[in-house]
């Protein structure tokens, strides 16, 4: 990747493990990153505009508190209970869509689903709860498929 193209994206979504390249990726206008590399973004010193994982998985648990320097709002998921977005003027909720629940299957592709679509809200510039809000419904359509990639909902702006 020629590393100067990042300074022209909209966005970029790092899941990486080298604090570098999430150095790099800070040229893009909006930042957002997995809470599940911690230690990447703890060595990189970066501020990331959104930082997002799930209450309910012990490698993403987190807080603000928890962050050197903390980004400008942690988005945590909670499954059928929404989610919450913590920001320094505290802390908000945001509802889950209503889903049918997997027939025996899981949540495989859900929080990718939803990361991916919550990136891409951000990016269009919606605030961070409306962006939220949308991207749950992409998270949640992809449950109890056994190919997430073809139970995916289109982007829309």
């Amino acid at each position: 990747l020629p590393w100067d193209v990042l300074a022209s994206c909209d966005a970029a979504y790092f899941t990486a493990q080298d604090p570098g390249v999430l150095r790099a990726a800070r040229a893009a206008k909006l930042l957002v990153a997995t809470a599940r590399r911690r230690e990447a973004i703890f060595r990189s010193g970066v501020q990331l505009d959104v930082i997002v994982g799930s209450l309910l998985d012990p490698r993403e648990h987190a807080s603000l508190r928890d962050f050197p320097v903390p980004p400008r709002a942690l988005v945590m998921t909670e499954g059928a209970k929404g989610g919450q977005i913590e920001t320094a003027e505290g802390i908000s909720r945001f509802a889950a869509p209503r889903a049918r629940p997997p027939p025996g299957g899981g949540a495989y592709g859900a929080g990718d689903s939803f990361a991916g679509a919550l990136t891409f809200y951000l990016a269009l510039g919606l605030p961070v709860g409306d962006a939220c809000a949308r991207a749950s419904h992409h998270g949640a359509a992809v449950l109890g498929s056994l190919e997430p990639i073809e139970a995916q909902l289109p982007l829309r702006a």
